[in-house]
């Protein structure tokens, strides 16, 4: 369907939005993705499918009201509402996480982070975190991002020795031997292209060997961490950073937990005044629902699923000949190389393909890539999504054959218009729930 054949009627979205009598070109975009959404497997790792009461609640009046602060200590009137919203948001955060503070007002993981830089560290002090060829994010330490720039970040790499246990998995002999050099001030774990259990026990007894802070950045496991299916970060972290998005299914946002009552007040104060005005009240509303259903029963099974889709399609990717990077995974995601099964394909190669089958991927490196950033030999492949769709592990198993049939055809046009069919489908049996 292109963008013109798009129904902006109105009575054509099920959450019945006005934008469609007041900007037709606005709205016909937002239904084409709304199309594109529902008819297409999403397999990002970091993207998921929020409910409508996480969505309604971040179209409300509240985006009309600033509230620079925080609740009873506001810059502005007429906060008494926003108080109690916030209030809910954070008291749920740490009954989720089961900790003593939660700041829910940076607008993103990255601004997380930037947070918790600013509250802990000063500019130039040494911090250590994950080769971020390895798995990293760009905000442990890019050179152009200000982790890069205005800190000192050293890199303890994955174990790269093919015969080793725990191949392409944490080296903490790498961990405690680049610590002990360089003597960081603050330790990072917790990463975004990274498919195995964190051992947050092991990194703390480094921390404390050196005499560093630990820092936890759970961004893409924090539902799992919610419901029990990964290991907490608490008590071994001192500071824990996450998206609100990603596997705990709420809105585009950030939040930092703590269980520090000193480094809590140095939070609150880098995240306002120190790097944020006013916060997202409308998305701290929607922070509050999600956490509200992250809290309930159903959440935990879902969770469960997401693990347990996560091996099926990387047990059917093996089968195929694929190779995955550290052998499998313990979380939602997987690290596919595609060089084992066609030493020619790239990852953006196959991203392109699989997107045109209506299969949503992105392509990343693996640890070593000899290719650039922007090709990559790797796919990141994830669960949540799809889980979020009621899929399980028989259609992991389907998923697994259409993204091998693509591949193997090398995005052959033919092959692609049956796979499209089957997807568009299997979409339609299991439709995303607004």
């Amino acid at each position: 369907m292109s963008i013109s054949e798009v129904d902006v009627s109105p009575t054509a979205d099920p959450l019945d939005n006005p934008i469609a009598s007041t900007d037709q070109e606005v709205w016909r975009l937002i239904r084409a993705e709304q199309e594109r959404q529902e008819h297409t497997l999403e397999l990002i790792a970091s993207e998921n499918h929020a409910s409508r009461a996480v969505m309604a609640a971040m179209g409300t009046c509240l985006t009309n009201k600033y509230a620079e602060g925080y609740p009873g200590a506001r810059y502005y009137g007429g906060c008494k509402f926003v108080d109690g919203i916030e209030d809910h948001a954070r008291d749920r955060a740490k009954k989720l996480f089961g900790c003593a503070h939660a700041n829910v007002q940076p607008h993103s993981g990255a601004q997380a982070n930037a947070a918790a830089f600013f509250a802990l560290l000063n500019p130039g002090d040494t911090f250590a975190s994950l080769v971020l060829a390895d798995g990293g994010h760009l905000s442990h330490g890019m050179k152009i991002n200000l982790s890069g720039k205005y800190y000192k970040p050293v890199h303890y790499p994955l174990r790269y020795d093919q015969d080793a246990d725990g191949y392409e998995q944490i080296d903490f002999d790498a961990v405690r031997t680049v610590c002990r050099e360089h003597k960081p001030k603050m330790i990072l774990c917790g990463y975004s292209a990274y498919p195995r259990t964190i051992d947050f026990a092991r990194f703390r007894e480094i921390a404390d060997e050196c005499g560093a802070l630990l820092m936890a950045d759970i961004a893409h496991i924090a539902g799992l961490v919610a419901a029990g299916v990964h290991p907490s970060p608490f008590p071994h972290c001192d500071i824990v950073t996450t998206t609100t998005h990603k596997t705990l299914r709420g809105p585009r946002g950030g939040m930092i937990l703590t269980n520090d009552e000193q480094i809590a007040k140095k939070v609150d104060k880098a995240v306002f005044p120190g790097l944020q005005g006013g916060p997202l009240m409308h998305v701290i509303a929607a922070k509050a629902v999600c956490f509200n259903e992250a809290l309930q029963p159903a959440f935990k099974a879902y969770a469960k699923q997401v693990a347990a889709n996560a091996k099926a399609l990387a047990g059917a990717l093996v089968e195929k000949g694929y190779r995955l990077v550290s052998g499998g995974t313990d979380t939602h995601l997987m690290l596919v190389d595609l060089r084992a099964r066609n030493a020619d394909v790239t990852g953006v190669d196959a991203e392109h393909w699989l997107e045109a089958a209506g299969i949503i991927t992105n392509k990343n490196g693996v640890p070593q890539d000899p290719r650039p950033p922007r090709v990559t030999s790797g796919l990141r492949l994830g669960t949540p999504a799809t889980t979020t769709r009621g899929l399980t592990e028989p259609q992991m198993g389907q998923l697994a054959d259409w993204i091998d049939r693509i591949v193997a055809s090398g995005g052959d046009e033919k092959v692609t218009r049956e796979v499209r069919e089957q997807v568009v489908g299997l979409c339609k049996q299991y439709p995303i729930a607004h």
